[in-house]
């Protein structure tokens, strides 16, 4: 049984985990932002880390006396498997999992930030076999809303993008609504929420070209209804369908363009209640899964390591 620790130190969020093969902990602390906000600067971020990292792993080892027997300690160090690709916030998870495998003598990985959502996407939802053959995914979140081509190399998901949007995310769109609206950042469970006590079906349909959107002339209609009165419930409401409608729309013409590939769907958006009943056919993780983790850079770390040790 090879006990594996991951970090992940995204933009609001700290994590922690730790995975054996059987049994497994997350443990999570969203960053504060001030109210009104639309989010954090790195340096404000990346100390926010610093401070929580003990207490998160503190945590996280309530009910674990072993952490010495590690076999790999890794961590989240940039946003996506690309040279380019590049946050200071990841380098508090990076700096802690570098110290920790030290200690301990265990070995150190890196993987990204989508990967590490994707593998807890699979695994949460009982589904790590898709992370061994080609797949569609979403990756939606505040920062991020790609449609992926994703192909495994020893055990690890590598993506590549075949759409999504081309301006702000739906991440983006919910969070700022709901700030516009007076509810905490981030969002979008309260945007959820809300979307329940709606008496209005209205939405509007976003122009897709090929498997590519815009988002932003949304935001600009969502400002144009609060200006006119219109209820937060509706408002909240025409904005997730808004989102879901697009989404729904570009995932039938990928599944079109690459028939009998499997759709995972991850990112903290990928927790709203209306775009997991109306893709149906979707691969969801577990909505604490769905949201900024460690457990997915867990799940790698541990992947990895076993299938090097079956080879030897």
């Amino acid at each position: 049984m090879a006990l594996c620790v991951g970090f992940d130190t995204s933009n609001y969020t700290t994590s922690a985990a730790w995975w054996d093969g059987r049994e497994g902990r997350n443990e999570s602390r969203i960053l504060d932002v001030p109210q009104g906000a639309l989010g954090l600067r790195q340096s404000d971020a990346l100390f926010l880390h610093v401070r929580r990292l003990p207490e998160v792993v503190a945590r996280l080892l309530t009910d674990r006396d072993d952490l010495h027997q590690a076999k790999v300690v890794a961590a989240s160090s940039r946003p996506r498997a690309a040279e380019d690709s590049y946050m200071p916030c990841f380098l508090a998870g990076v700096c802690e999992a570098k110290t920790l495998a030290s200690v301990l003598g265990a070995e150190y990985m890196e993987f990204s930030h989508q990967q590490g959502h994707l593998a807890a996407a699979a695994w949460s939802a009982g589904r790590e076999d898709l992370l061994d053959q080609p797949f569609l995914a979403w990756h939606l979140s505040g920062g991020t809303t790609e449609l992926l081509l994703v192909q495994p190399k020893n055990g690890v998901p590598y993506a590549e993008k075949i759409g999504g949007t081309t301006d702000i995310s739906a991440g983006q769109l919910l969070d700022r609504t709901g700030v516009l609206l007076g509810l905490p950042f981030p969002a979008g469970k309260y945007v959820d929420e809300l979307y329940y006590r709606a008496d209005s079906t209205s939405s509007f349909r976003v122009k897709v070209n090929e498997l590519y959107f815009s988002l932003s002339g949304v935001e600009n209609k969502v400002k144009s209804l609060r200006e006119m009165g219109e209820t937060e419930a509706n408002i909240a409401r025409f904005a997730v369908d808004t989102v879901v409608g697009a989404v729904y729309r570009v995932t039938n013409a990928a599944k079109k363009m690459y028939p009998g590939l499997p759709v995972l769907c991850s990112g903290g958006v990928a927790s709203n209640s209306v775009l997991r009943s109306v893709l149906q056919d979707t691969v969801f993780a577990l909505p604490e899964y769905s949201r900024d983790n460690a457990m997915g850079i867990a799940v790698l770390a541990r992947r990895v390591w076993e299938s090097r040790e079956a080879q030897r």
